[in-house]
C-alpha cells in the first residue's frame, strides 16, 4: 500500500515537471534519467564491491571484475522498469516495455551465471598442468570440468530462453499444452533432437565415467593419436601426423577403442627382431640391457628380451621396454631398434637373417665329401 502511494506520488511529480512536453519526449527523458541514475549507482556499488573483495579469494575478485558489465546492465534494466511507472505511457506501451525488460533481465542473469561458472572452472583448472610428466590427475580434472562446463552452459541457456519465452502468454500456453499432451509435434521434435540429446547425455556419461580424457593416447578407427578437444557433441583427436579425426561423443559409448593411457601414462613398448637361428641370444640380451640403461627415455621398470617364435628362415626375438608415456615409449622403441640392429651389424653380422641353399652333388663327389663306410673320412668340399 505504501509502495503504491509512493509510486503515485512520484508519478504526479513527474507529470508536473514534464507536463509542458509531448508524451513521447517526456517518456524518453524520464527513462533516460532513470538509466543515468542507475549508471551512477552502479559505479558506486562497483567501487564498494571492489574494495570489499580486495582481500578475498581470486574467485570473488574475478567475479566482481568480470561481472561488472552484466551487473551494470541489470541495474539499468531494473531502473528503467521502475521508471515505466512514472513515464507518461499508455498501458499497452508500458506493458510491452516491461515485457522486453523482463526478457532482458532473464538473459542478463544467465550471463552472470555463465560468467561465474567460467571463472570457477578456470580457477579450478589452474591447479593442474597438462604438460607435467605425470598428468593423469590433470587430464581427469580437465576432462570433467570442460565437459560439465559445456553441459552447464547449455542448460543455463535453455533455462534462460525457456523462461524468457514463458513470459509471453501464447508461448506459455503452447509449451504447457505441448508438454502435457505429448502429441505428434512432441514426437517430431523428440526425433529431430535425438542426435543432439544422444550426444548431450553421452557427454555427461563421459564426464562421469571418463573412458577418455584430454591428452589420452587412443587408437580409433585404426588411427593413433591424442585427445585434443572434447566438446558437447564430438571429440577431436590429433593424429600423429597432425591430421584431426573428429568423432561423435556417442562413439566412445557404443564402439570399442584402445586407450593407452586409461589408468596410467606408463606404457610397455615392443621391438621385434628377426635373426638367424645361430644368433647368440645372451649377448644380444646383454647389449639391449646396456642400451636401455643408457637411454634417458627408459623408466627403469621393464626390460625383457626373449625368443618368441621360430620360423623356417629366422627366429623371432621380442624386446619389451617401458617408458613414462606413449611418446617416450615410441621414441624409446625406435632408439632400441636402431642401436641394437646397428650393433648386430657391426659385431655379429652372422646373426642377421641368411638364405641357405642345399647343393646337390654327384655320387662320386658325395663319396668323397662324406665319411666312408669303413669309418674313414674323405676330403670335405
Amino acid at each position: 500500500m505504501m509502495g503504491d502511494m509512493d509510486t503515485e506520488t512520484l508519478a504526479e511529480l513527474a507529470d508536473t515537471a514534464t507536463g509542458w512536453m509531448p508524451d513521447w519526449t517526456a517518456a524518453i527523458l524520464i527513462l533516460g534519467i532513470a538509466a543515468a541514475l542507475a549508471l551512477l549507482a552502479w559505479r558506486t556499488l562497483f567501487t564498494l564491491l571492489t574494495r570489499a573483495v580486495a582481500g578475498r579469494e581470486l574467485f570473488w575478485r574475478s567475479l566482481v571484475a568480470r561481472g561488472a558489465r552484466p551487473l551494470r546492465l541489470a541495474m539499468v534494466i531494473a531502473a528503467i522498469t521502475f521508471a515505466t511507472a512514472l513515464a507518461p505511457l499508455t498501458e499497452t506501451e508500458a506493458g510491452v516495455i516491461r515485457r522486453l525488460l523482463v526478457v532482458a533481465l532473464i538473459l542478463c542473469l544467465a550471463w552472470i551465471a555463465q560468467t561465474a561458472l567460467y571463472i570457477w572452472t578456470t580457477i579450478h583448472l589452474r591447479r593442474f598442468k597438462l604438460d607435467a610428466e605425470d598428468n593423469l590427475l590433470a587430464r581427469k580434472h580437465v576432462t570433467q570440468s570442460r565437459i560439465l562446463m559445456r553441459v552447464a552452459n547449455l542448460l543455463i541457456l535453455l533455462v534462460a530462453v525457456s523462461a524468457a519465452l514463458m513470459t509471453f502468454d501464447a508461448v506459455r500456453q503452447y509449451g504447457v499444452s505441448l508438454l502435457a499432451s505429448a502429441g505428434a509435434a512432441g514426437l517430431v521434435v523428440g526425433l529431430a533432437l535425438q542426435p543432439v540429446l544422444k550426444n548431450l547425455f553421452a557427454g555427461i556419461q563421459l564426464a562421469i565415467t571418463q573412458p577418455i580424457r584430454i591428452d589420452d593416447a587412443l587408437i580409433v578407427e585404426g588411427e593413433w593419436g591424442n585427445v585434443e578437444e572434447i566438446t558437447s557433441t564430438y571429440v577431436v583427436i590429433k593424429i600423429w601426423d597432425w591430421r584431426r579425426l573428429v568423432v561423435p561423443l556417442s562413439y566412445f559409448i557404443e564402439q570399442p577403442f584402445q586407450n593407452w593411457t586409461r589408468e596410467s601414462a606408463e606404457l610397455i613398448g615392443t621391438v621385434m627382431l628377426y635373426l638367424d637361428h645361430s644368433a647368440p641370444v645372451d649377448q644380444i640380451r646383454a647389449k639391449g640391457q646396456e642400451i636401455a640403461a643408457a637411454s634417458p627415455l627408459w623408466d627403469g621398470k621393464v626390460y625383457n628380451l626373449a625368443v618368441t617364435d621360430f620360423r623356417e628362415r629366422v627366429m623371432e626375438v621380442r624386446v619389451l621396454i617401458s617408458a613414462r608415456n606413449a611418446p617416450r615409449a615410441f621414441d624409446l622403441r625406435c632408439e632400441m631398434r636402431e642401436k641394437l640392429i646397428g650393433w648386430i651389424q657391426a659385431e655379429l653380422p652372422g646373426a642377421l637373417p641368411r638364405t641357405r641353399e642345399e647343393v646337390s652333388a654327384s655320387p662320386a663327389a658325395a663319396r668323397l665329401a662324406w665319411p666312408q663306410a669303413g669309418g674313414q673320412e674323405g676330403p670335405r668340399g
